[in-house]
């Protein structure tokens, strides 16, 4: 039997934020859904994963444009930045939303000084997927460079001599030729939609029969009810396995996505530190 679990004060707060970041799609009507870990949570835990310290939301990239344009300007800007795709101060192919005035201080060094490093809620866009099996894995094709063009731009640190050259090859691609190519924006008809740029590594656990991303239902998570796929065994099974089977206690842990958190100070007051913190590689296990 599952021992009764308390939440931590990190959650505490990204349980807040999500609140929030539901209250602003309900009053746009925008359609979102619990994605990912969140999602499990939400299934098996009616709520947070115990050893889970993240929040992922995913939308088909119709309402995610609408969220960014129409909506985005309802956050309490003392508060909240919405950290958009592909910004200014942020490289990477989907959007987050931070708390202001905390720390989030990540296991890497970026190499934009002004990136917002609060608490975060992961924002992640859903996209058509081709009919045709050779343009599909063109599709995924790009993505990769994409998220590598990102990853680069962003200051990721890798020990990986492939991944490096990788990048490398990338960074003189189009972006935006490859966003076309991957996105295939008003391809509205087709039988399957992908979370390539959701970070998904493997192929066949980010195709998605359409049916998934619009089909939701509302399920307990803590003290509030937020929408989850309707088809959500079948989801969590493709990215999971048999979820219903709770890991070991051994293997009861996930990559911390920060080196340290602060709910109360700004990152601005860790840069120092985050200039000279040594990386370590972690392992992650989220089921």
């Amino acid at each position: 039997m599952e021992e009764m679990k308390v939440m931590t004060a990190h959650q505490a707060l990204l349980l807040e934020m999500l609140k929030d970041f539901d209250a602003v799609c309900r009053r746009h009507h925008i359609s979102y859904q619990l994605f990912a870990g969140t999602a499990l949570g939400a299934v098996r835990h009616h709520g947070f994963i115990p050893w889970d310290d993240d929040v992922d939301v995913i939308l088909m990239r119709s309402e995610y444009d609408r969220l960014l344009t129409e909506a985005a300007g309802d956050f309490d800007p003392e508060r909240y930045y919405v950290q958009r795709e592909n910004s200014a101060h942020w490289p990477m192919q989907f959007s987050k939303l931070r708390r202001n005035h905390t720390a989030c201080i990540e296991k890497y060094h970026p190499k934009d000084p002004l990136v917002h490093q609060g608490v975060y809620i992961d924002i992640f866009p859903c996209d058509n997927l081709s009919d045709r099996p050779l343009m599909r894995r063109l599709q995924f094709a790009a993505s990769r460079a994409i998220i590598a063009k990102a990853l680069y731009a962003r200051g990721y640190e890798t020990d990986s001599a492939a991944k490096k050259v990788f990048m490398q090859l990338c960074r003189p691609l189009p972006r935006r030729a490859l966003e076309a190519l991957c996105m295939r924006r008003g391809d509205d008809r087709t039988a399957l939609l992908h979370s390539f740029l959701a970070a998904g590594k493997r192929y066949e656990k980010n195709l998605l029969p359409r049916a998934w991303l619009t089909e939701s239902v509302e399920l307990p998570f803590e003290d509030g009810v937020f929408p989850v796929t309707a088809h959500y065994d079948a989801l969590l099974t493709q990215l999971y396995g048999n979820w219903h089977v709770l890991p070991s206690p051994e293997a009861r842990r996930c990559k911390q996505h920060a080196a340290f958190i602060d709910l109360e100070r700004s990152y601005t007051d860790y840069l120092a530190a985050q200039r000279a913190m040594r990386i370590d590689v972690c392992t992650r296990s989220i089921r």
